[in-house]
């Protein structure tokens, strides 16, 4: 479709590339200096006390807006933390559920609406589904909510439930889903689990595509084959859509997804079942897509961002990945052909768990810790 270039796997590489990490302080405890392979960094806390966040977006005045899991989305302006904004649909909060993604299109200044997601009751059990809103003027209430998508099953599980939007130059949305805890899923095209999404700005599925062998998948289906992508972007330059991935004992992935491809879980991956055993075909099969990059063991990633922006040149083009489980920021660093050159770890166990990642409009790096006393962390350069 237009503003959006496909394109197949340009590198693999398995395990970590360590770099050097050393937190040196700093003039109070909102503030810390880090080193870097290419540039010091500086962390400030802007906020503090937030309850499971998962997702931050820069509002066009410079205040920022965070979801909350359990079901809260707030304001953060100057520091201060808003009341819960009112207004959200019936949520299915327990387990990885709740209040989940927020995106904000290009024409919020004058639309007053975003996106979200979340996960709701629904027949079987709860699943995903996508949501437009309206923001008041006085930032304390939604408006004109709609649900656009969801899941066409439910399920009982409490997992898995992807869920991340991206948002194309030209409007459209494509939408993460997991396969709920089900891998066989991940492969039944008639099922819009374990699949990329995408729809039109006011959330109508796209025409269904042939898929491997010839079948069709359901309307908007635009890749299968995923577990529990919880992070997807658009790089700025070329368009082309990028995906993270959750694999079970090791294998977290990470995949340029194209439409009518599929992505393998559970047939193929290079991680194994938490018990050990073997996944699937292994490691690749006829008919399925390698990933562009794996790691082995796994870091649990939360989100992703390609970044592009004036604060770190140094780092142009390369992927920011959030880690849950190993507490860290993973700049991968990528050559001109596009593949991975070099992974270097950032924050190791400074903040706790990392779920998500944005670059701001001045090109600083925002992150969200997953605690129950979560933070909103802006990355700039020291001295900036």
């Amino acid at each position: 479709m237009a503003g959006i270039e496909q394109f197949g796997r340009s590198g693999r590489l398995a395990g970590f590339v360590l770099s050097g990490f050393l937190a040196m302080g700093g003039t109070d405890a909102l503030s810390a200096e880090f080193s870097s392979d290419e540039v010091a960094l500086k962390t400030d806390v802007l906020a503090d006390g937030l309850d499971h966040p998962w997702s931050v977006e820069v509002l066009p005045d410079g205040a920022y807006i965070v979801s909350e899991r359990p079901g809260r989305l707030r304001i953060i302006r100057d520091g201060a933390i808003s009341e819960p904004i009112e207004g959200l649909p019936d949520l299915f909060v327990g387990g990885q559920g709740g209040l989940l993604d927020i995106a904000i299109p290009s024409n919020f200044s004058q639309s007053r609406q975003f996106y979200f997601t979340a996960s709701i009751p629904m027949t079987g059990g709860q699943g995903t589904a996508l949501f437009s809103a309206v923001l008041s003027e006085d930032e304390a209430q939604l408006e004109n909510v709609e649900k656009l998508f969801e899941m066409n099953k439910g399920t009982q599980t409490g997992h898995h439930f992807g869920s991340r939007i991206a948002l194309a130059d030209n409007g459209d949305i494509f939408l993460t889903l997991g396969e709920r805890g089900d891998g066989e899923r991940a492969q039944d095209l008639g099922d819009y689990a374990g699949a990329v999404i995408h729809l039109k700005a006011d959330g109508t599925p796209y025409p269904a595509v042939e898929f491997t062998r010839g079948a069709m998948g359901l309307p908007g289906m635009w890749s299968k084959g995923h577990r529990n992508p919880q992070g997807i972007d658009i790089d700025p330059e070329t368009g082309r859509i990028v995906v993270v991935e959750h694999g079970a004992r090791g294998g977290d992935e990470i995949n340029f997804p194209q439409q009518g491809k599929n992505y393998g879980w559970p047939v193929i991956s290079y991680g194994r079942h938490y018990s050990g055993a073997k996944i699937g075909k292994g490691t690749e099969a006829e008919g399925y897509e390698q990933p562009y990059y794996y790691w082995d063991p796994s870091i649990a990633p939360g989100a992703l961002a390609v970044y592009h922006g004036e604060m770190f040149p140094e780092w142009e083009g390369d992927f920011l990945v959030t880690a849950l489980k190993f507490q860290l920021l993973s700049r991968l660093e990528r050559g001109p052909d596009g593949a991975v050159q070099k992974e270097e770890h950032l924050f190791a166990d400074a903040f706790g768990r990392l779920r998500d990642v944005k670059v701001a409009p001045d090109g600083a790096v925002l992150l969200l810790t997953d605690e129950s006393d979560g933070e909103l962390i802006r990355v700039s350069r020291q001295g900036d």
